[in-house]
């Protein structure tokens, strides 16, 4: 396989993405919206996580009616976040984006939240459903915007500061050759995506040829400052998570996008340690455009297998490309000093 073109999950033909951050004092918080292409696309969900905050995740069930999504929201602010989905819900309305009923439609937006209360030191300031708005109105097909924006502004990792990664993947062999993979991952975990004892991100073991040889990525940050980081980070219950969302061009049903977003979740177990914990709310959403046919046995297996790559690489960008913030480093700022 090769990276798409961005490397990211608008790689994907019609996908697009768009942040937004919450503003003002106190605040360090945001939302991220993945958009799908006009008339929606098939979704699944797998939910790994002890302690999730989620919303329409029961109608991307195989048996239920709903086949299709317009959008999948991912959000800071625990639960209070969900209702960012709103705006984007308003959005897509205005737009005429939804599931036909009787003289209207109605929007299919899935959403999941991360735990960043008070990360910025107000814990009411959180994102609402004017955020979700302004999340639809940044979305576009370009490049991937990583690190500590959107829904990954408020988020950390085993001490050091989260965010937002993706990655993607065109498959080269075989019937699926052709094929787009892709991820996108807010990384806010309980665990810690960098080995405490070598200080090696995790994830980099994953990567594409000369994917992670520039840039920070080469040097290790110092693995004494690591673990007395991660061993002076404690979550409470229900205070981490990290999400997914999964995306492919190839034509999947909701059992096939599913088993995808399950195969993600073996991408977050190759990244992080320990994941799918009490403390985390680990969710993953996959969606499946259907721009090219639906892949034989062969093609399924390799898509499947694409789907944990990608999603290791993308919490390796997130990691990478977080930022440091006043009360809380980054991996790269430990790369120039304390």
């Amino acid at each position: 396989m090769r990276a798409g073109e961005r490397n990211g999950l608008t790689d994907v033909e019609g996908l697009r993405v768009g942040h937004a951050v919450v503003n003002g004092p106190g605040a360090r918080s945001g939302t991220t919206v993945v958009l799908t292409p006009p008339g929606g696309a098939v979704a699944g969900v797998d939910v790994r996580g002890a302690a999730p905050g989620t919303r329409e995740t029961d109608l991307l069930d195989p048996v239920a009616t709903v086949q299709r999504v317009h959008a999948v929201t991912l959000s800071g602010g625990s639960a209070f976040g969900l209702d960012a989905a709103s705006g984007v819900m308003a959005r897509l309305e205005r737009d005429g984006e939804g599931f036909p009923v009787p003289g209207a439609v109605v929007p299919i937006v899935p959403a999941a939240v991360v735990f960043d209360l008070g990360r910025g030191g107000d814990p009411r300031v959180r994102p609402t459903a004017a955020t979700g708005t302004a999340a639809y109105d940044d979305a576009h097909a370009g490049p991937v915007v990583q690190g500590s924006v959107g829904a990954g502004t408020g988020a950390v990792s085993g001490g050091l500061r989260g965010g937002i990664g993706s990655a993607s993947a065109v498959l080269t062999e075989g019937s699926a050759a052709g094929t787009t993979i892709a991820a996108l991952v807010v990384l806010n975990s309980a665990g810690a995506a960098a080995d405490p004892a070598t200080g090696e991100v995790y994830g980099a073991r994953h990567g594409l040829p000369g994917e992670f040889t520039t840039g920070v990525a080469p040097a290790l940050a110092p693995p004494e400052r690591l673990a007395a980081l991660y061993a002076g980070h404690v979550n409470p219950l229900g205070t981490a998570t990290t999400l997914v969302v999964v995306g492919t061009d190839a034509a999947l049903d909701k059992v096939g996008c599913t088993r995808l977003a399950t195969m993600a979740h073996d991408g977050l177990a190759r990244s992080i340690s320990p994941v799918h914990t009490i403390r985390d709310g680990d969710c993953a959403f996959a969606l499946a455009t259907g721009t090219r046919a639906a892949p034989d046995v062969a093609g399924v297996f390799a898509l499947q297998a694409a789907a944990a790559e990608v999603t290791a690489r993308a919490v390796a960008h997130a990691l990478l490309a977080a930022e440091p913030a006043p009360d809380r480093p980054s991996y790269s700022s430990l790369l120039v000093g304390p």
